[in-house]
């Protein structure tokens, strides 16, 4: 059965139509090369607190992005069908996600990350039936949480972060996450194209903490492996 999204999605399905990568990143996706792999931007809803998305923080051990805010996502397996099939699985593999809860509505435009050499392409979907989930690997992700979308947008929790390497991009600090990288620029421009995006100090410019540090947190150590309802 085809599930219809809510009517609060329509402005950004609509301007998708026209995305292109140069939307995202000022980086060229190489037309050859680099490690094909997914990443699920999964949209949801909770009674009483509106949209949200969902997110994870990679363990602090890992060799790649080790801490980093992260989508559900990785590398594409031989047998993946597509990046839809990446994505949904890789999500499922870490944080438990039933494929059969979602809807996918469109794959983003490849995107690359040149520290790993992956090329990523984020896949858009729809939470139609959202259920209880929570780090299966412990040694791969720390800690799953659904960002508010209202409060993402609040300009008190939005910010720039400058890398030790010098560089500076958006920053988002929700439910005890300090959201940066990869991931808040993707956020930052599905916010843009969606509507949401409220006016905030771009002025304000924080040091990115030590990767080793552990994620802030709001009531919960990043480690709990608690589900997120």
């Amino acid at each position: 059965m085809t599930r219809r999204p809510p009517a609060w999605l329509d402005p950004l399905l609509g301007r998708l139509g026209t995305a292109r990568a140069e939307d995202f990143t000022r980086l060229t996706t190489p037309e050859t090369g680099g490690r094909e792999s997914a990443v699920l931007v999964l949209l949801g809803e909770e009674p009483g607190v509106g949209p949200d998305v969902l997110v994870l923080q990679r363990a602090a051990t890992l060799r790649n992005h080790a801490g980093q805010p992260a989508f559900p996502g990785g590398a594409a397996d031989p047998e993946d069908a597509d990046a839809r099939a990446t994505a949904l699985r890789e999500a499922n593999e870490e944080v438990g996600l039933d494929p059969g809860s979602v809807t996918v509505l469109a794959e983003l435009p490849r995107l690359w990350i040149p520290v790993s050499d992956f090329v990523v392409t984020p896949v858009l979907a729809w939470w139609h039936d959202p259920h209880p989930v929570h780090p299966r690997e412990p040694a791969e992700v720390a800690h799953v949480a659904r960002l508010p979308v209202a409060e993402l947008v609040d300009p008190d929790n939005r910010m720039r972060v400058r890398h030790p390497s010098g560089w500076i991009g958006p920053a988002f600090s929700a439910r005890g996450m300090l959201v940066w990288g990869f991931t808040a620029g993707v956020i930052d421009t599905l916010l843009e194209m969606g509507g949401w995006a409220r006016p905030w100090p771009r002025s304000r410019v924080v040091e990115l903490p030590p990767v080793a540090a552990p994620a802030p947190s709001a009531g919960t150590d990043a480690a709990d492996e608690s589900p997120v309802r």
